[in-house]
Parts: C-alpha cells; sequence; structure tokens
C-alpha cells in the first residue's frame, strides 16, 4: 500500500492569552466564517472584530487556564491513533491541521510532503459536515492542491462526515449513560443536547446539511443510548446580527426552568475535544443561565477525548477509507451541487433571510465607517457637528 498519511482536521485554538486576537482575526478573514458583498472588506473587518472581541474572549480563555487545551487533546488523539493504525499498517503517520492556528494545515501538508507519504486520508474531527467547518477545511486544502503540482501524485480520499459510525455512537452513549447514572433518578434526567449552531442563511439559501445531520446524530445517539430519558436538541455559539439555528441553548435552558425541570445533563453534541465552548461557555456560562432558571443539577457530559471507543471509530474509518472509491475535493465540496459553498448573493425586501442577511451587512459596514471616523476625526458626521 506504500506510505499511508492521515490528516486530522479541526479548528485550532489560541495556546496563550497572547495569541487569542491572531487567532480570531484568522477565524473571522475567513468568507465561510462571515460573509461580506466586498472581499476587499474582508480582512479589515476581521481586523475590527478581533480587535474589539479580543479583551472578552481573553477574560474567557483565563477562566480556562489562558489557552486552548484543543491543540494538546488533539496530538494525544492522533497520537493513540497512529498506534492504533500500526497494528495494521505497515508504514502510517497522523498528521494535525488546524484552520486558524498552529499547527496549521499548511503546516501539515508540508510534512506530509516531507514525508513521503503515497496515500492520504484527509479526516475532520467534525462528525457533522458544515460548510463553516469541513467545507472551510476542504476548500483550504483545494487551493493548496491547485496551487502545487507536486501534490498531484499524492492519492487521497475525504471523508466528509461520519456521525453514523456504529463505535461513536456507543461512545457517546457510553459517555451519557456515565453521566445519567450520578443522579439518583438518571431515567427521569433532561437530556440536554447542544450542538455548535450556524446562521441559518447557511441551511435555508445554501443547503448546508448540517442541521439536519446534527438531528439525525441526535436520534440515532438516542436509539444507542436506549434510555427513556426526555431530550431536547439547542444551538449554542452564536455570534453576530442575523439569524442563527434555533432553539439558541440559552432560552431553551430557560424555558426548561420555567417547566419545571430541576435535572438535566448536557451533551455538547458537535465536539469531540475540550474547548473553550465546553470548558467555558458550556460549564460556566450556560451553567449560572440554568441555576439562575431553576435547574439546579446541571450534569454535563464529557467530550470524546481519547475514548477508546472513539479512536477505534476513528481507526475503523481510515482503514475502510483505504479500501474504497476515494473522494475528491470538488467532489465534497460540491456535495453534488446541493450545497453552494458560495451561495448566489441577492438583494430582497420584506422579512427575508436574505434581507436580514444583508441588514445585518449594511449594519456591520456601517459601525466599520462610524469607528473609522470615531479614530481618524475626520468624516460626514464630523462634517456636520455631530461627532
Amino acid at each position: 500500500m506504500g506510505r499511508v498519511g492521515v490528516l486530522l482536521l479541526n479548528l485550532g485554538g489560541p495556546d496563550s492569552l497572547e495569541d487569542v486576537r491572531p487567532f480570531l482575526f484568522n477565524l473571522f478573514a475567513d468568507p465561510e466564517i462571515i460573509r461580506i458583498p466586498f472581499p476587499w472588506l474582508q480582512k479589515p473587518l476581521a481586523w475590527l472584530i478581533s480587535t474589539r472581541r479580543a479583551k472578552t474572549s481573553q477574560d474567557n480563555y483565563r477562566q480556562i487556564g489562558g489557552g486552548s487545551p484543543l491543540r494538546q487533546i488533539t496530538e494525544a488523539q492522533a497520537e493513540v491513533l497512529e498506534t492504533a493504525l500500526q497494528k495494521e499498517l505497515d508504514q502510517v503517520s497522523v498528521y494535525i491541521g488546524m484552520r486558524y492556528w498552529h499547527p496549521f494545515t499548511e503546516e501539515a501538508i508540508a510534512r506530509i510532503k516531507q514525508d513521503g507519504v503515497e496515500k492520504l486520508v484527509i479526516l475532520p474531527l467534525y462528525p457533522q459536515f458544515s460548510i463553516s467547518t469541513s467545507g472551510s477545511s476542504f476548500r483550504l486544502l483545494e487551493r493548496i492542491w491547485q496551487q502545487d503540482p507536486s501534490l498531484e501524485n499524492l492519492q487521497y480520499t475525504v471523508i466528509p462526515s461520519w456521525y453514523q459510525h456504529p463505535n461513536y455512537l456507543r461512545a457517546m452513549a457510553d459517555l451519557i449513560a456515565g453521566e445519567l447514572d450520578k443522579f439518583e433518578n438518571p431515567d427521569q434526567v433532561h437530556i440536554f443536547f447542544s450542538a455548535h449552531g450556524v446562521p441559518l442563511s447557511y441551511v435555508a439559501e445554501a443547503g448546508d446539511p448540517y442541521q439536519r445531520e446534527i438531528e439525525d446524530c441526535t436520534r440515532l445517539i438516542l436509539n444507542t443510548l436506549n434510555r427513556p430519558n426526555p431530550h431536547i436538541l439547542a444551538y449554542q455559539s452564536r455570534v453576530g446580527p442575523v439569524e442563527w439555528l434555533k432553539p439558541y441553548t440559552e432560552d431553551a435552558l430557560i424555558e426548561l426552568g420555567q417547566q419545571g425541570v430541576q435535572e438535566i445533563v448536557v451533551v455538547p453534541i458537535s465536539f469531540v475535544s475540550e474547548h473553550i465552548e465546553t470548558l467555558q461557555e458550556i460549564d460556566i456560562e450556560y451553567r449560572e443561565i440554568a441555576e439562575e432558571a431553576g435547574i439546579h443539577h446541571f450534569g454535563r457530559v464529557p467530550a470524546l477525548n481519547t475514548h477508546p471507543l472513539f479512536i477505534q471509530s476513528l481507526k475503523e474509518l481510515v482503514i475502510e477509507s483505504l479500501h474504497s472509491t476515494p473522494k475528491q475535493f470538488a467532489e465534497v465540496t460540491r456535495m453534488e451541487k446541493r450545497v453552494k459553498m458560495y451561495p448566489q448573493e441577492r438583494w430582497e425586501w420584506g422579512l427575508t433571510t436574505t434581507a436580514e442577511v444583508w441588514n445585518g451587512r449594511l449594519a456591520m459596514l456601517g459601525f466599520l465607517a462610524l469607528l473609522l471616523e470615531l479614530i481618524s476625526g475626520n468624516g460626514p458626521l464630523h462634517f456636520v457637528g455631530l461627532l
């Protein structure tokens, strides 16, 4: 089979407080995260948002030790996976490619070339596909391949999503059962699935399958768990003025409290590693919201990290992909033309999703103009004496 490489894709996270602002800049400079009608404004807008959000984000990272543990956990996952694969493959190495922080995807590809990898399996550490996660990384890799002719001889296959894998589902069920069993009446505890949200326009206009896959994943996990507990699915981590997938996690917690629910177990369904969204957003922010709403027993299922069944699922995914028809970037990113990675932009009047997106963009542009005027001391508002 020759030398095999496995490229694990993930978001990345700042290693220290000093890394927070440049990490945020890289994040918001990605057009898959924030779409604006004028590409030349992408980086200035990213600079503005990252500068304004840096202090708040630093405070959040300070609450979990001063940086993200994502790199260390992903490195541990890669090490354990490589050891498991070496039992079946003679020459195999596992690499890490982060989208917005070190080790960047470009760094991983450079190492893969240097090591003489002949067959590469590209495996995103996102169980469900979304334009803004796996899709963004696939777009980047597609550009790297187009710009580097030496990669033409490297055989590769892409795994778009894998939330249906039996051992992944068993690992999730195992972790949920372990948390439920800490309660006096485990079958009465409300299971609260919290997924990272995406803007509604990604699903409604661009055809992103993320919501469908999250809902299907929730159903499959519950079937595997086979417990009678009531449950709910909500979406967290929204930013910006546009509408995101609903219900929002904070609203769902308040509603459960109003219904008299006092015991919940939160399941971070779209995350496989502990990071800021689990350790700070769920464990601190949402716990406080739940307690204020009257939910006094708040449990949280740990992320998969290096759970043996999870690593086994990754191993099986790699082995299976090496013996199946390879999937190429173009095939995956176009999703048979059902997913428009860059949706056609158009103006619409009225209370439509598109109108809301454009209103949000215009508001952001107006804010940018106002901020630049405040900094420079020049502009139309100063001219008419309003500033």
